[in-house]
């Protein structure tokens, strides 16, 4: 009887403790069938974006490639399909990576109450994670709130080697029912970049030889290309962080892109014991904090996704993420505190049209990386902290080539008239727009409206804008 095997957010052959649990029980089966499995939804594929819909067509090629041209793409509900195709193909097991969302959980429970009436097997082996969310834990065994103990205990806590691959592969196997990969479509101006394990892996490879050792000094400037990259492939699941860890040393740029790695899993672990935080506020007093809404507010929302604020270095941040479906971490907590701070959006939205654009959208760490910035969630940068969004322009693009790159109106500007192009005669003269908003003005306004919270949400005294 054959096994079949469920890819999830685990598109790899290598470190893929599941695919060897399953190549395992195949043998012992007798025959060492593995059937590989992928569904697409399609009630949640039409709400993805054409660059994430394209990502994952060319992920899910360089899958099949691996796997010998085998993958069984099958279309439809997953509490449908798989119990169906177990029985239809009469294998013996099905075999898959644990999800620890609040909708796979209840997803992969109403599986195994199928699957066990008819008999079959639902086995569970690893997850995408170097340390599974539950497991690090304060001696009271509740999780940590706050990231510099969790990342303390998830050190000492430590993590398996990555996972050797089978043996003996299985033997592929892939019935005549596919109903094969969805259309790819059209991304216009978007750049998809290479998907796929190979592809993930060659990228390591370049980031230890190239950058990993300037990697604390140089994660904060976006003109670089100094930060890994790869949390596209962890959100696929096209690399293990396992891989990753396993790889590095205690030097300080590899410690720093360590600590990186934390932070996903900082998030996923208290996104799996909050679940409600994952559109909801951590901190509950901040659900009174008074946002704007209405036409102005969705005109200046507008502006922010086109780019189109006036402020240059927010700008080329919300151009990137358009252009390319990802965006420099320093620049999205920037464009992230604008959108709070100076525009009083709720982070709700702004959250959401990230996890919408972005390639590496991961929802627990989509969620709790806005809260930071919002000052609600855990280990919250405090509310009060402004992100003064020409400042961290001057200090993190000092010379204007990440404006440039995505700004091109501005591109006839020295390096010091490129942040405030307004305050130049001619700096306007190309179509870039005024700015929409005051930034000093704004800043008090913000810190007006976070004294009118419960006590327990104000921190002061108000330190300097950031």
């Amino acid at each position: 009887m054959a096994r079949i095997l469920w890819f999830r957010r685990d598109l790899r052959i290598h470190d893929n403790p599941a695919l060897v649990a399953a190549t395992e029980a195949a043998y012992a089966d007798g025959d060492g069938v593995v059937i590989p499995v992928v569904l697409i939804d399609p009630s949640l594929w039409p709400t993805w974006g054409a660059a994430k819909q394209a990502y994952l067509v060319d992920s899910l090629k360089s899958l099949d490639a691996s796997l010998g041209d085998n993958l069984l793409i099958q279309h439809g509900r997953a509490q449908d399909v798989i119990p169906a195709i177990a029985k239809q193909f009469d294998v013996s097991g099905v075999h898959y990576a644990s999800d620890f969302s609040e909708y796979g959980i209840k997803r992969d429970g109403e599986i195994a109450q199928s699957l066990e009436l008819l008999g079959i097997e639902f086995i569970a082996t690893g997850s995408g994670y170097a340390v599974a969310p539950g497991r690090v834990t304060k001696d009271d065994g509740t999780f940590y709130k706050v990231y510099t103990p969790f990342y303390k205990m998830w050190m000492k806590h430590g993590w398996r080697a990555p996972a050797a691959d089978p043996q003996v592969w299985p033997t592929w196997a892939t019935p005549d029912t596919r109903h094969g990969y969805p259309e790819r479509p059209d991304t216009g101006n978007i750049v998809i970049p290479p998907a796929g394990e190979a592809a993930a892996l060659e990228r390591f490879e370049w980031f230890l030889d190239n950058a990993v050792d300037d990697y604390r000094d140089n994660r904060n400037i976006p003109s670089i290309d100094g930060t890994s990259r790869l949390s596209i492939a962890l959100k696929w699941g096209e690399v293990h962080p396992r891989t990753l860890l396993a790889r590095l040393n205690d030097s300080p740029g590899q410690e720093t892109f360590r600590k990186e790695i934390a932070w996903r899993e900082f998030y996923a672990d208290v996104a799996f014991n909050r679940q409600d935080t994952i559109e909801g506020y951590f901190n509950p007093l901040y659900t009174q904090m008074r946002y704007d809404t209405g036409a102005a507010a969705d005109e200046k929302f507008a502006a922010w996704c086109d780019g189109r604020t006036g402020f240059p270095f927010v700008d080329a941040g919300m151009r990137q993420l358009k252009a390319e479906g990802w965006m420099h971490n320093r620049v999205r907590m920037v464009v992230a505190s604008f959108l709070i701070k100076d525009l009083h959006l709720e982070w709700t939205r702004g959250a959401k049209y990230f996890f919408d654009m972005l390639l590496d959208g991961d929802l627990a760490s989509n969620s709790h990386g806005w809260q930071w910035t919002a000052g609600c969630g855990t280990d919250a940068s405090p509310y009060y902290r402004v992100f003064n969004p020409i400042g961290q322009g001057e200090k993190f693009d000092p010379t204007g080539e990440y404006i440039r790159k995505f700004v091109p109106e501005l591109a006839h500007l020295s390096n010091k008239d490129i942040h405030q192009p307004w305050a130049v005669l001619g700096g306007l003269d190309h179509g870039y727009p005024a700015p929409i908003v005051d930034h000093a003005v704004e800043r008090q306004e913000a810190l007006a409206r976070l004294a009118e919270l419960p006590k327990g949400a104000q921190k002061p005294p108000y330190p300097a804008t950031d």
